[in-house]
């Protein structure tokens, strides 16, 4: 007995050694590999970047559209003619805190669990800022957030509360005591001057990662006061598909709530505060009082500046008693207007930015990008707003300037994904790429030609149905050339199918169940339905060749290549 007594103790105690050495070899390596990060970070560039809410590349003077000479934005040119211009850059998910989990995480919504627009992110998930801070970068983040963990990775925060407000929002940081305080000022100054104030105080001897995130050009396009009166004398160009009858398309393209013509508002989106006592259904009543939530945040000097410009114009198009096509292209003039009064207060920012890096000699080693969490229609289609697969909303502005591996005046084709960005930076930083972040870094696109074994297909997921503009579910894969798309699910509440949308307590079904309430949601009925666009020759994607006769091969070929990421991701197809 004493010597198995013995025994017993002596492999006990050989256990605990050994197991004392591995945690300690164990806590060697990660140690190790922390200063390894932190000696790479102190050789790699600064990083700012600029993200807009709802920015599309339509609306940026370096693409070149039909709006580039009458409302250009010299300043985030300077991003694009210094550096790249990527010319078939995507989301994931067009909606904005879908694509922010996925900027911050490198994963697809399915996998970083924000799938839908309020509750979902996996905040165990590694976030990019994370690793960054742990190698010795200095991480900041100001402006919007919009989700529904805090941030986590960051040095330093001032964020808005929640969607946060055009004029005297609130914002919680360090100087708050982390609560939200009011300040007085546009929201895209003072966004900017937090950011400035930030670059001011950091420690100079260390990089950085400075993310300045506009809540503009979001919905309702509330302009600064200096410049509500820009563009009163332009007269700007129709979409060529304004007046889209839909004719080919699967009925989401139908049944949705994002037109001009019907679903944009006179009172909230418009600002003609006149017609409230006209208002009967209890969505546009609703509507009104958020429009007046707005405008109640605003100093007299402020409203006198505001009714300065509104209340003319309101009185002019009442009497004018608009009808139709009229009341549409009126409308289409109107909401474009205050969309790029709201882009011209962003480019001053990036201004301001720009010639901070330069007057402190930190042009050469900082790489600046330019991007919008998603693409928005401006007329397009009839169309406000993003969540579709078609191109506007799918396709998103990225521009990036780095004087140290990026030549001025290079372009790409390459198609990238916003799940590269967290990778890419990574990358530049010298660590090494968790195994789970499915992006991959942008480095090798840097050159313009598209590089050797680069993607040919694109995955998109859109989950967020019924909500606000009633946009229906679809998944979808894009080529070089092509675009496959699958609409799928119950139609109405019965669409609602998600915990969030189900279960009291979680804000989805609250907004659901209001949103229900007055009469918002639609019955519509359920769907399965298909369209395949080839988008050299339609790139309006206006002819839908699904069932077409001689498309079968390539209907194929694309539904293999998405069934292949659906099993390979290993997407929820509950309802396929």
């Amino acid at each position: 007995m004493k010597f198995q007594k013995f025994l017993e103790r002596y492999f006990l105690a050989k256990f605990c050694l050994a197991a004392m050495f591995t945690v300690a070899l164990t806590s060697v390596l990660v140690q190790a590999q922390v200063r390894q990060n932190k000696k790479n970070a102190a050789k790699k560039p600064n990083i700012v970047f600029i993200m807009s809410d709802d920015h599309s590349y339509q609306a940026i003077s370096a693409y070149g559209g039909m709006l580039s000479k009458l409302a250009p934005t010299p300043n985030i040119d300077k991003i694009a003619n210094g550096g790249i211009i990527y010319k078939k850059a995507f989301v994931e998910n067009s909606l904005c805190t879908p694509s922010r989990a996925c900027l911050m995480t490198g994963l697809y919504s399915h996998q970083n669990g924000q799938r839908q627009l309020a509750e979902g992110i996996d905040s165990s998930k590694v976030f990019f800022s994370e690793l960054l801070q742990q190698a010795g970068y200095q991480t900041a983040i100001v402006g919007k957030w919009h989700m529904s963990t805090s941030p986590k990775g960051f040095n330093y925060y001032h964020i808005l509360d929640d969607q946060g407000k055009y004029y005297n929002p609130t914002f919680k940081g360090p100087e708050t005591g982390y609560k939200f305080v009011q300040e007085q000022g546009y929201a895209t100054d003072l966004i900017t001057e937090h950011a400035l104030d930030f670059l001011e105080k950091r420690d100079k001897g260390k990089p950085f990662c400075l993310m300045i995130h506009h809540k503009a050009p979001h919905r309702n396009w509330m302009p600064p006061g200096k410049y509500l009166d820009l563009y009163n004398d332009v007269n700007f160009p129709v979409p060529e598909t304004f007046f889209d009858d839909y004719q080919s398309r699967c009925d989401a393209a139908k049944t949705q709530k994002m037109s001009i013509s019907n679903d944009m508002e006179l009172v909230q989106d418009l600002k003609v505060e006149e017609l409230k006592d006209q208002l009967v259904s209890p969505y546009d009543k609703l509507s009104y009082t958020f429009l007046m939530s707005e405008l109640g945040r605003l100093t007299p000097e402020q409203r006198a500046a505001w009714d300065k410009h509104y209340k003319l114009r309101n009185q002019q198009f009442i009497n004018a008693k608009l009808t139709g096509k009229a009341l549409a292209l009126w409308k289409y003039q109107e909401f474009l207007k205050d969309y790029l009064r709201c882009i011209k207060s962003v480019d001053d920012g990036v201004g301001a930015i720009l010639k901070y890096l330069k007057d402190n000699n930190l042009e050469n080693n900082t790489m600046v990008v330019y991007t919008s969490d998603q693409g928005f229609y401006i007329g397009e289609h009839n169309w406000f707003d993003k969540r579709f697969m078609y191109e506007e909303s799918f396709r998103t502005p990225l521009l990036i300037r780095y004087p140290g591996a990026i030549k001025p005046g290079t372009q790409s084709d390459a198609l990238v994904q916003n799940i590269d960005y967290a990778p890419t930076f990574l990358s530049l930083a010298g660590i090494k790429k968790p195994e789970q972040m499915s992006g991959t870094s942008l480095e090798p696109t840097f050159k313009g030609p598209k590089p050797a074994g680069w993607r040919s297909d694109l995955y998109y997921h859109y989950y967020d149905y019924p909500a606000f503009h009633m946009v229906r579910k679809h998944d979808g894969i894009r080529t070089e050339r092509y675009k496959l798309i699958h609409f799928y699910g119950k139609g109405g509440m019965r669409g609602a199918t998600t915990k969030y949308q189900t279960t009291p307590g979680y804000r989805e079904y609250t907004v659901l169940k209001l949103l229900n309430n007055v009469g918002y949601v639609t019955n519509d009925a359920d769907i399965d339905c298909n369209e395949l666009y080839d988008l050299k020759n339609d790139p309006q994607e206006l002819h839908n060749l699904f069932g077409k006769p001689g498309y079968e091969k390539l209907t194929a070929d694309l539904q293999k290549r998405l069934d292949g990421y659906r099993k390979n991701l290993k997407v929820p197809t509950d309802e396929f």
